[in-house]
């Protein structure tokens, strides 16, 4: 009887431990689904590298008074070859209208890695709780591995969809990008060549 009674309770242990296992696994699978679903944040910044210093390069024509003309005489050819540059190509680099700041970078909201961090932590915690007293050490080495595998997916996929939506904010400005140094060529070729022909070494 005592042994029929034994039998009886450790299959009501292991029952009742199989369920609080299966309801830990449950939380589980429900704490990772709903930081999955977690609605993704992109902050949009303006790039590091001004535009404006860049575009003031591609217009800078250098010059040498090669006949030994005034500083006076330099400074009224440098201002009559500037807008005869400007008649000749339609192209005006002093113009507001040029964009200075085009770059954009999208940067995901959180950083790379927090999702990784985050889900290694609540892993190895319900790991930990899920294995139970006796197997806690093993059982959170195993969530923690689990949550930053899963954590590691989600960064990365977040990452993906950042540069993806850089490249979409940034294809306009490449072709912007081509249009501008062209006619910043063609003005830069004009006015260098107004001032050689009075009497100036340009480069």
């Amino acid at each position: 009887m005592a042994s029929i009674r034994k039998t009886t309770v450790n299959k009501h242990k292991t029952k009742r431990r199989l369920s609080g296992a299966c309801l830990w696994l449950l939380l589980l699978i429900l704490i990772f689904a709903l930081t999955a679903c977690y609605p993704a944040t992109y902050r949009v910044t303006p790039s590091a590298s001004s535009d404006a210093g860049q575009n003031a390069g591609m217009t800078q024509v250098y010059f040498y008074p090669a006949k030994g003309q005034t500083p006076e005489r330099q400074s009224r050819d440098q201002y009559e070859c500037y807008n005869w540059a400007i008649q000749k190509t339609g192209f005006d680099p002093s113009q507001s209208s040029i964009p200075t700041e085009r770059r954009v970078k999208v940067v995901p909201m959180p950083p790379p890695g927090h999702d990784t961090a985050v889900m290694a932590i609540a892993g190895a915690v319900l790991g930990a709780l899920i294995a139970g007293p006796r197997h806690a050490g093993t059982g959170a080495l195993i969530g923690a591995g689990s949550g930053a595998v899963i954590g590691a997916t989600s960064d990365i996929s977040r990452q993906q969809y950042a540069q993806q939506m850089d490249e979409a904010y940034n294809r306009p400005n490449q072709a912007l990008d081509t249009r501008y140094e062209t006619k910043a060529n063609d003005f830069r070729r004009a006015m260098g060549a107004c001032l050689e022909g009075r009497g100036y070494s340009v480069k």
